[in-house]
């Protein structure tokens, strides 16, 4: 059997994803070096797959002919971030997968320093890296499952409102320090490494979600298996975030607070669902008003205009959930 199994969904990112593919190589060339560590993952067997959502800016070509060792899924259609993952997840054969952004670049030995965590850790089902940004800093990637109260203020107007209160802080685990390998709740879905026995125990991702909280609710179903989910900083994975996503701005919107509604439907049952989705198409109303009054004004027109075509997309939409 194969020992990592690497899952890469693609949508319109062909020099991320190349970037991203050589990143994987050189990191599979790296020794891990630290003290005391064992050598059980310093010669993987690796396959990656990549499942390209009919995108539009040459990557299947790029992958065909830069990178013929990688599997290679060209769907027709875009099938949403979850279904393509599960596509990947059935074609693969590795003892791990490793769900890896198209917009993400390993950084050293962190794929071996992953596996060699997992190995030794048997209870943990689920490991995510410290994710960087560009320039090296902290990306936040570490979450507690949230609330109703969390949803209402997370990603939403409130939020510049409420960016240090005890809410928030507790929902990024800003109270335990992010260089500490450390059990969470749930993590950024940009670099998730999962072990195939869980997957075979739990299922895999729940195609309810086109993008967006899918790997929320997979760590929901996990930890209520009994397994652990884990963070580890001393692997470290740069993720240039939001570059497929920027691209369709209502899109992006729609199935980001839709996936909330759903989410919140799935686990704690109408009423919550529907008090959030209401709120949340509220919140686009207020945002609609705002940019209608400053187009009015004549500020910076065509960006209004952007907004409230992408604002008005929302409310047509009405966050429908499945």
């Amino acid at each position: 059997m194969v020992d990592l199994s690497v899952a890469i969904v693609s949508w319109n990112v062909a020099p991320l994803l190349d970037r991203c593919l050589r990143s994987i190589y050189a990191s599979l060339s790296r020794k891990v070096e630290e003290p005391g560590a064992s050598t059980a993952c310093r010669s993987l067997t690796i396959e990656i797959i990549v499942v390209d959502n009919a995108s539009t800016d040459g990557s299947v070509q790029l992958v065909r002919e830069s990178h013929p060792q990688v599997q290679l899924i060209a769907n027709p259609t875009n099938a949403g971030f979850a279904r393509a993952n599960n596509q990947a997840i059935a074609k693969s054969q590795g003892r791990f997968i490793l769900l890896l952004n198209s917009d993400t670049e390993v950084r050293g030995d962190a794929l071996a320093r992953m596996v060699d965590y997992m190995e030794a850790h048997p209870e943990v089902g689920v490991l995510g890296p410290q994710l960087l940004n560009a320039d090296g800093s902290v990306q936040p990637s570490r979450r507690r499952f949230p609330t109703l109260a969390m949803a209402f203020v997370e990603s939403t107007i409130l939020q510049p409102w409420c960016s240090q209160g005890h809410l928030l802080s507790r929902y990024y685990v800003r109270d335990v320090p992010e260089d500490l390998p450390q059990e969470v709740d749930w993590l950024v879905g940009a670099c998730l490494m999962v072990k195939r026995q869980v997957v075979e125990e739990v299922g895999s991702l729940d195609e309810h979600f086109f993008m967006y909280s899918e790997e929320m609710d997979w760590c929901y179903r996990i930890k209520r298996k009994g397994w652990k989910v884990a963070y580890l900083p001393t692997a470290q994975v740069i993720h240039h975030e939001g570059k497929s996503s920027e691209q369709a701005v209502a899109s992006r919107h729609i199935y980001f607070n839709s996936s909330k509604v759903y989410y919140f439907h799935k686990h704690f049952g109408h009423w919550q669902g529907e008090a959030l989705r209401a709120f949340l198409l509220c919140t686009f109303v207020i945002q609609l008003l705002v940019e209608s009054v400053k187009w009015l004004l004549g500020h910076k027109r065509r960006l209004r205009r952007e907004r409230m075509g992408a604002y008005l997309a929302v409310l047509r939409s009405g966050l429908k959930t499945p």
